[in-house]
């Protein structure tokens, strides 16, 4: 007996849960969580209206996932090119590491535009569902993991003027100059002629970061 239907409906459920969430996180980051309904949801999915909340329960939940899925994105994709852009190589320096991960994280912020807009939205609503997301605390993990091998392969074992915090530090920094500009692109980087969207800027820009949070460790 052949499994087609079944495998079918699988198939089925699969788009209809990925529409689902697709236009979760469209609505949530253009308007913000109160503002969207699940009504709205299944509209923009071209699914039903109580489809989101067969498949998720709740807006609450649906929302959970949202997160879930585009932190676990964001990891994935920087892992991904970190590993493309060092294969084949047979040393792990400073320089490279540190390029592979800034540049592969501005290439997701331009890929995604929704990430930037749903973490200010969080951290305007105090971040509650952010902390509870568990792929934010991998995220979060693995991040003071690289920061702490950069330091180390700066300075060599000694944590530095900054002391048990300076891998924290040094995430942060580098969090905050790969960010500011795509949650300003039209704000200050606009004024200021930086369009960090175009790919030629943003290459420019990784390579200006890289040698700033270099020297950065260097004088620690």
């Amino acid at each position: 007996m052949s499994d087609a239907p079944t495998a079918g409906r699988t198939r089925d459920a699969d788009r209809s849960r990925d529409a689902i969430l697709d236009a979760a996180e469209g609505l949530f980051a253009e308007g913000g969580y109160d503002a969207t309904s699940l009504q709205a949801i299944g509209e923009r999915a071209g699914v039903s209206r109580g489809t989101p909340g067969y498949f998720f329960g709740s807006k609450e939940a649906l929302y959970a996932a949202v997160l879930e899925r585009i932190f676990a994105a964001e990891r994935a994709f920087v892992a991904e090119a970190e590993a493309r852009s060092l294969e084949g190589s047979t040393d792990a320096e400073p320089e490279r590491v540190l390029a592979a991960i800034v540049g592969s994280f501005l290439d997701f912020l331009a890929a995604r535009p929704s990430y930037v807009r749903l973490l200010e939205r969080e951290a305007l609503a105090g971040g509650a569902a952010l902390r509870a997301t568990a792929a934010h605390a991998a995220t979060i993990r693995e991040g003071l993991g690289l920061a702490s091998e950069l330091l180390r392969s700066g300075t060599g074992d000694a944590p530095g003027r900054a002391g048990a915090s300076a891998p924290a530090a040094l995430m942060l920094a580098l969090l905050s100059l790969c960010w500011f500009p795509f949650a300003h692109a039209d704000t200050y980087g606009r004024d200021l002629g930086l369009d960090i969207r175009e790919p030629a800027a943003r290459a420019r820009y990784r390579d200006y970061v890289v040698g700033l949070v270099l020297r950065g460790i260097a004088a620690s």
